[in-house]
């Protein structure tokens, strides 16, 4: 296993690999770049099937962590960890103790929160041996009421207004109504998702591995059930990836008949230059990791002090955010990511602006 020749390496200034015999611990922690701050990155806990296949995830994770805090405007680096395990029956306590002491052993250079296969519980279990958790505090969600530290529904929230503007900014819409959306996946955020675009009037197809998610959302949301390896070729006009990554690739992008991508799910892109192919083929991308940043905004207002009303606001900034980057994809006849890049990259590289403020 090659490290500093990885085609994921990109200069990642910490990688920590974990092992911890009497709880079977197998994890790594990547900390990609901490110019901004420290890094704040998810505990991801899959199956991999093999070591690389983990080492693969993480480096381009913690990659992506980066450039979300930048765009978003956080005093904040990049950085992620995945555990190697079943999330359905590997789970300890000890498990994820031994994982929190790791996560000291970085003196708070990274600072963890959910992430796929883990919960708000499991993080809850960490936070006894470690302060360099987020996303378990309780507070409250859009509507007032107290929630648990899950930033899901903030995540799905920014989608939601970054689905909103991509659609106003390439397909003229003033609203959703009878715009025709295909979302794969039906996790936390791809279902609250789809209920905030059932809302706006807008007509789903829906795919997920659980069934019964894919029951639910035709039951409460009147959408059509369609098989996984379909929802690329739906006539649509917006595709929402919110399942894992690199479904953007050489095999599924001839399929699509969408105009748009916009969805939740991390790393959309298997290669940058599918975005590229993505540009050729005249579809417009919104950069994953600024369009779904918003439950990281939710977590690093959570360090300092939780206003939901001022949560909201920063989230509605996703909005402006990608409107630039398209102007400026467009004015310089680029690829979406390549300038969502550029942009990311000007900040964290140089530090030539201050990160936004948060509520205090």
């Amino acid at each position: 296993m090659s490290i500093f020749s990885h085609h994921e390496y990109d200069q990642h200034e910490n990688v920590l690999f974990c092992h911890d015999p009497i709880s079977g611990l197998k994890a790594i922690i990547a900390i990609h770049n901490t110019e901004l701050g420290p890094a704040l990155g998810g505990c991801r806990m899959w199956p991999y099937a093999t070591d690389d296949d983990a080492l693969y995830d993480v480096l381009r994770l913690s990659r992506g962590m980066t450039y979300k805090s930048a765009l978003a405007g956080l005093p904040l680096g990049g950085g992620k960890s995945v555990i190697i395990g079943d999330p359905h029956q590997d789970k300890s306590p000890e498990l994820f103790m031994a994982m929190a002491e790791f996560i000291n052993r970085l003196g708070g250079c990274y600072i963890s929160a959910e992430d796929a296969g883990t919960s708000v519980e499991d993080l809850k279990i960490m936070a006894q041996t470690t302060n360099h958790v987020v996303g378990i505090a309780p507070k409250k969600d859009l509507q007032g009421n107290i929630k648990s530290g899950d930033p899901s529904p903030m995540t799905a929230y920014g989608v939601y207004v970054g689905l909103s503007t991509s659609a106003r900014y390439y397909l003229d819409r003033s609203d959703l109504e009878g715009l025709r959306v295909a979302i794969q996946g039906l996790g936390h955020v791809g279902y609250r998702l789809a209920e905030y675009l059932h809302k706006a009037g807008a007509k789903l197809w829906v795919t997920d591995i659980q069934s019964e998610q894919v029951e639910r959302a035709q039951d409460e949301l009147n959408a059509i059930a369609v098989e996984p390896d379909a929802i690329y070729s739906q006539t649509v006009d917006v595709f929402a990836p919110c399942a894992l990554g690199a479904v953007l690739n050489d095999r599924t992008i001839p399929l699509l008949k969408a105009s748009v991508i916009a969805g939740a799910a991390n790393n959309q892109l298997q290669d940058e230059l599918h975005g590229d192919k993505l540009r050729h083929h005249g579809i417009l991308y919104a950069p994953d990791y600024v369009i779904n940043a918003g439950g990281i905004i939710d977590v690093a207002h959570e360090r300092t002090g939780y206003d939901h009303l001022q949560v909201k606001q920063h989230v509605e900034g996703i909005g402006d955010t990608l409107l630039e980057i398209f102007q400026r994809a467009d004015s310089e006849q680029a690829s979406t990511n390549s300038v969502a890049n550029q942009m990311a990259e000007e900040r964290f590289r140089s530090c030539p602006i201050k990160p936004q403020k948060l509520a205090s």
